[in-house]
């Protein structure tokens, strides 16, 4: 077996090595983890913090393979890293305690020998009981929480903590096995052990997941790689049926404008893509993974970037909310996705897959159930209140908007026709910003106030 090393000083990731039987050297990487302040994607952090330890481990052997891992904490969109000192520690475990958290970890192998790099990661939720100041203390009597993300030790007595994990075990210890066992697998480094070759072997089943914008469990069949790996799919279909608007002063406005957007809503696992089509319908569609387009006709109907964030917001907000990989699972079922999502070769399958990815976009561009555009709008508010943009602009651009559709016939992609009433779409920005009902909000209106 050839050489492996370890670029941590982690105790734990140590001794699940161990566990599985490899031998291997510690070599800590000395190279500083990035700055966490303003991160768009959690997943792009992790995955740069392990590759650059990687590589900097590399760079000081000549042959062999080495491991790399980097894991951080986030609640609520904010991310918790080692704690500075006990009270710092102390005040993280307190407010992590409060409310379901989620861990990532990325992996990164690089292999010497064959000149290979690959990184992978995995997204763990933990939900744990609401702890006292006295039961904290108690806890670093016995536990260091200094080397350790969120200041707990999963493993060891912080286990008394937790009521339920929702996904990988190993990924909270700090070194997912499964993920590392298919990176080691691709390079060829075979691992003999029963328990982490079950694990890596098992299909993908139904899982529920906390989901902080919709406050409730999604139950999804895909994890969030599938997802956007699905997503990708169906884009590919997007560039069959449209082209991007030429005007690359165009494609930056919608990019900036929806990087800012991205950067403030309460999804941050995956990298959002934004994108201006050349087309006259006055329209705007969300994909899974995070693929938001605008198309021209729409574009054209704004006045100000308050307006255009107002309508990637709520592009954003379906995203967020998952609803469009829960309307492929409700309409056309498991199969679908496994479709979409399968790693077939290139000569098998191409043709099957290229159907569903058809079938996928022409659901999705059919538009989402009223609840769901009434969410995809209260979250649309929130976002654009958080980013600095003027909430009311959405407001007074449905209200144009409705105004120019009723002096036309509707188009066949119509951004009306596949939306609820205005007045009820104005009613749910007016609720999510605490403003004052008037009559005209009532007039549309189910007899349940949104989201109860």
């Amino acid at each position: 077996m050839r050489q492996l090393y370890l670029a941590s000083r982690s105790k734990a990731r140590q001794a699940l090595l161990k566990k599985l039987g490899l031998r291997f050297r510690v070599m800590p990487s000395n190279v500083p983890e990035k700055n966490f302040k303003g991160v768009h994607s959690f997943v792009r952090l992790v995955k740069h913090n392990a590759l650059a330890k990687a590589k900097d481990v590399a760079a000081r052997v000549t042959h062999g393979v080495v491991i790399a891992a980097d894991t951080i904490v986030v609640q609520d969109g904010l991310i918790f890293g080692k704690p500075k000192n006990l009270l710092d520690a102390r005040r993280m475990l307190k407010r992590l305690s409060k409310k379901p958290q989620w861990l990532y970890t990325a992996v990164a192998v690089i292999d010497k020998d064959n000149f290979k790099t690959l990184v992978d990661y995995e997204k763990t939720k933990v939900i744990m009981d609401p702890l006292r100041g006295q039961e904290i203390d108690r806890y670093f009597s016995k536990v260091s929480p200094l080397d350790k993300a969120g200041s707990f030790d999963i493993q060891g007595r912080g286990a008394f903590f937790i009521r339920r994990i929702e996904g990988c075990f190993y990924n909270v210890v700090g070194l997912p096995l499964r993920t590392l066992y298919r990176l080691l697998q691709k390079i060829g480094v075979k691992i003999m052990c029963a328990a982490i070759c079950v694990a890596a072997i098992a299909l993908p089943g139904c899982s529920t997941e906390y989901n902080i914008a919709t406050k409730g469990e999604d139950t999804l069949f895909y994890s969030t790689d599938r997802e956007v790996r699905l997503g990708a799919a169906v884009d590919k279909e997007v560039t069959k049926e449209y082209k991007p608007v030429d005007d690359p002063l165009v494609q930056k406005r919608v990019e900036d404008v929806g990087k800012k957007i991205a950067g403030v809503c309460d999804r941050r696992d995956i990298d959002y893509h934004f994108k201006a089509l050349e087309d006259d319908e006055v329209n705007a569609v969300s994909l899974p993974g995070g693929y938001v387009y605008i198309f021209k006709g729409l574009i054209d109907k704004m006045k100000s970037d308050d307006e255009l964030a107002a309508v990637l917001a709520h592009e954003v907000g379906h995203i967020v909310a998952r609803h469009s990989i829960k309307k492929l699972q409700g309409l056309t079922g498991y199969s679908l996705l496994r479709i979409l999502t399968l790693v077939a070769p290139q000569k098998q399958g191409a043709g099957e897959v290229s159907v569903a990815a058809d079938a996928a976009f022409t659901e999705l561009m059919l538009g989402y159930s009223r609840e769901d555009e009434l969410l995809a709008d209260q979250l649309s508010a929130r976002y654009l209140l958080r980013a600095g943009f003027n909430p009311h602009a959405m407001i007074d651009f449905l209200k144009k908007l409705q105004d120019t559709n009723r002096r036309k016939p509707p188009q066949q992609q119509d951004y009306f026709r596949t939306h609820p009433y205005v007045p009820d779409r104005i009613r749910v920005v007016k609720q999510e910003l605490g403003e004052t009902l008037s009559f005209t909000d009532y007039i549309n209106m189910d007899q349940a106030p949104h989201g109860q």
